[in-house]
């Protein structure tokens, strides 16, 4: 797949509406509270019709054991056309990765593209092209620089967002992913026709948490809200921006639902 075929097509906006804000509660108890303070939020747009993916699903299957990097991946609905329908893909993250071109300033919208921290993009099976990416956004102003915390109690999850260390930075979109941390799918048509390949950290739902002001501030989201089948782990994200202008990475945290 190429970056000018990508470009070329007709975008395709999702009429589905992402979820709004969730009401502001107080974190009355905390029980396995998830990995804090990691230093970057990954994400893979890639695509089950891509013959050039497989090798970028693979490596964010290493990113995702790590500790101190959020890996995701956001199967695209683009190339649907071509023989196979990817059927883990949302338009809403075709979407994502179009809003992101933009932000830019540029037309690369291909598969396989590892967008790192919000900004810089990189082909998706380039690992040390991921790793130099992660390096070079971790010494930028405000970038993962908010304490993000995930615990669960009961029937929800509790989500604290700390106060900003930075002056500059007082304001992000508090999101919740829902991810299938393993999937394997046996493709039948298309590029990668007769492979199984196995997808990590598929975001399978992402509901809009609330607005961040840059002091402390905590939410509660129902567990339902994010079950669906395969789902076993969650990721919060807050990000400079808005969805149709997203922007650096502020913090992150992941926390496993069972």
């Amino acid at each position: 797949m190429t970056a000018m075929m990508a470009s070329n097509l007709v975008s395709r906006w999702s009429g589905a509406l992402w979820s709004g804000a969730l009401g502001i509660c107080a974190i009355v108890a905390i029980i396995r509270p998830a990995h804090a303070d990691p230093r970057a939020v990954v994400e893979l747009f890639t695509s089950q019709g891509c013959s050039s993916c497989p090798p970028a699903d693979k490596i964010i299957g290493d990113l995702s054991t790590d500790p101190s990097i959020i890996a995701l991946s956001m199967p695209i609905d683009y190339w649907d056309y071509l023989g196979w329908k990817d059927t883990l893909a949302d338009s809403r993250f075709s979407a994502r990765q179009r809003a992101y071109s933009r932000m830019r300033g540029d037309r690369e919208v291909y598969t396989p593209q590892v967008i790192v921290n919000g900004s810089t993009h990189v082909i998706g099976s380039d690992r040390a092209g991921i790793e130099s990416a992660i390096g070079k956004t971790d010494g930028r102003a405000g970038v993962m620089s908010v304490p993000v915390t995930m615990s669960l109690s009961g029937k929800q999850i509790n989500v604290s967002v700390a106060a900003s260390k930075e002056p500059a930075v007082s304001h992000g979109e508090v999101w919740i992913c829902s991810i299938a941390r393993s999937v394997p799918i046996a493709i039948g048509r298309g590029e990668n026709r007769g492979q199984q390949i196995t997808y990590h950290n598929v975001v399978r739902n992402l509901l809009k948490v609330g607005d961040w002001t840059g002091r402390p501030e905590s939410w509660t989201v129902p567990i339902e809200n994010l079950t669906r089948e395969g789902v076993d782990g969650a990721v919060v994200y807050v990000q400079d921006g808005s969805r149709d202008k997203p922007g650096l990475m502020l913090g992150a945290a992941y926390t496993s639902l069972h």
